[in-house]
């Protein structure tokens, strides 16, 4: 990244930036166009929270989530590219190629969440706990 001294010095410096895959934004979109990590939507009201995952190309079998009380975690495999002719495909462990983790600011109620998948879209829904009313306690 470029500063302001080296700026004066080489004033198209941020461009080497650019190019060089420096940028933050630029290094999100190479990632996102080599399905590193799917572009999701997330909408809330005042009873839930709806996220969107695009994965086209995926199956249901492909995906994995994972729901904690403030936070859902969506992994899942990487697309399998056949070997060519001759080679021998060797994979190390399980581990998911790519997971994107959302924090929620509240805590969800996982009995009644639900995701459906259908023409490549993950549409995951996330209903609120219903709050707590304070409770006052008497003294002994």
């Amino acid at each position: 990244m470029s500063t302001i001294f080296d700026l004066m010095n080489n004033p198209w410096g941020f461009m080497d930036d650019i190019f060089s895959g420096g940028s933050r934004a630029f290094r999100n979109v190479r990632n996102r166009a080599a399905g590193k990590y799917p572009p999701v939507n997330v909408y809330m009201d005042e009873n839930a929270v709806l996220v969107d995952v695009e994965l086209p190309g995926k199956t249901a079998a492909d995906i994995e989530l994972s729901l904690e009380p403030q936070a859902v975690t969506i992994s899942g495999k990487a697309a399998e590219e056949p070997a060519a002719e001759g080679e021998v495909k060797v994979t190390k462990g399980e581990k998911p190629a790519w997971s994107r983790r959302l924090e929620l600011p509240f805590r969800v109620d996982a009995d009644k969440a639900n995701a459906k998948f259908a023409d490549g879209i993950l549409r995951i829904e996330l209903p609120k706990v219903a709050e707590q009313t304070v409770r006052k306690l008497s003294i002994a």
